[in-house]
């Protein structure tokens, strides 16, 4: 069978890593000669702790599997610690680590001094910590590349860069470079591009876009043995939703008005990847705000006792998540063209389990009608 792969993200990429895995024919087009949105401007965090119970969480799990199987990349099973530097906050983690699936979700919680042993580079104040052992790290810069080198291998594969698609129908799509690829299975993972001709392909769709800054650092000059997780990252992640939340103290001004979180990763280089604010309201801004640089700073140099590196990064992103109860949405827009799109945050940790989701969901009835009518490669 011979699949088109729109988009060359995160996503677009496992969809292509799926489809070629199954045995089939891959055409892969990314309007970019390189990916360069959201699924490049993230932590790379595999983050399964937080997650909503049913769909959400079952879909990371599997994820986290599938990424700890893929060749060729940077996984770190790292595990998370969410620094707790309040007794509210403790009462959280306390709370997250009696749910009767925290076992799965690899929730334990640690002491100060067992936070300390877990990860050293914590020399700040700290009260204690969930350690999360099902969290991991990936390289969001070297992954999509190294995706490709590997999906190369199989002579079953062709990325066309700075290709932007022009049309799509049943059975073919046509670039702007007036090329026709055809297709018996179309996947448009077209990230926060939901206009134009997605516009054109569907109605309406339940997704927002949502902005956010991160910033990285030079090398730290010592280890961080694991992702890191800030207090307040317990207000927006489902799993840790119950009565402790509700009696957390309001957050400063500044990350309540950037709907903040501290989340921290160290790169294979050393430096740290620190984030992040949530904007909801377009049109964005075109600029970077200072203060939630700042605000983090503070925050990071607290937890570890110290004075960051130089910053030598700052960058906005923007991604599409799904305003519906569905954790991807995932439309048929015309025959054997399936649009994929708004996992939102979760994208990274996710995509694995996405593609093979739509695969599952729809894959083998398309083949099935493709070698009745005599199609495939």
């Amino acid at each position: 069978m011979r699949v088109v792969v729109v988009g060359g993200g995160v996503l677009g990429t496992f969809h292509a890593w799926q489809a070629v895995r199954r045995g089939h024919q891959v055409v892969h087009l990314e309007r970019e000669f390189e990916a360069r949105g959201a699924s490049v401007r993230n932590f790379g965090l595999v983050w399964v702790s937080g997650r909503a119970d049913g769909a959400e969480v079952e879909l990371a799990q599997r994820a986290r599997d599938l990424w700890a199987d893929v060749p060729g990349i940077s996984f770190r099973a790292a595990g998370s610690l969410t620094v707790c530097r309040s007794e509210a906050e403790l009462a959280v983690a306390k709370e997250a680590a009696a749910r009767p699936d925290a076992a799965a979700r690899g929730f334990q919680v640690l002491d100060a001094e067992q936070a300390r042993e877990r990860n050293p580079a914590l020399k700040g104040g700290l009260r204690g910590a969930l350690w999360c052992t099902r969290d991991a790290i990936v390289e969001p810069r070297e992954v999509l590349p190294a995706l490709r080198a590997e999906l190369n291998k199989s002579n079953r594969y062709q990325f066309l860069g700075g290709r932007e698609v022009r049309n799509v129908r049943a059975g073919q799509v046509v670039d702007d470079h007036g090329d026709v690829h055809a297709g018996d299975l179309v996947f448009l993972c077209t990230g926060a591009w939901n206009g134009g001709l997605i516009r054109e392909l569907t109605d309406e769709l339940p997704v927002r876009r949502v902005r956010l800054q991160m910033m990285q650092t030079a090398p730290l000059g010592d280890t961080l043995t694991t992702a890191v997780a800030d207090g307040d990252s317990f207000r927006y992640y489902p799993a840790f939703s119950g009565p402790a939340v509700g009696e957390l103290p309001a957050q400063a001004a500044v990350a309540a008005e950037h709907k903040m979180q501290l989340l921290m990763v160290q790169r294979t280089h050393g430096g740290l990847t620190i984030g992040d604010t949530h904007e909801y309201d377009e049109p964005f801004g075109f600029d970077v705000r200072s203060e939630p640089y700042d605000y983090l700073r503070g925050v990071v140099e607290t937890i570890l006792g110290r004075e960051l590196p130089v910053i030598t990064q700052r960058w906005a992103g923007v991604y599409s998540q799904a305003t519906s109860d569905e954790v991807v949405v995932r439309r048929e827009v015309a025959d054997g063209v399936y649009l994929v799109t708004g996992p939102g945050g979760r994208g990274m940790t996710m995509a694995p389990a996405i593609a093979e989701a739509s695969f599952e969901a729809i894959g083998a009835d398309r083949l099935a009608t493709t070698s009745r009518e005599g199609g495939g490669a």
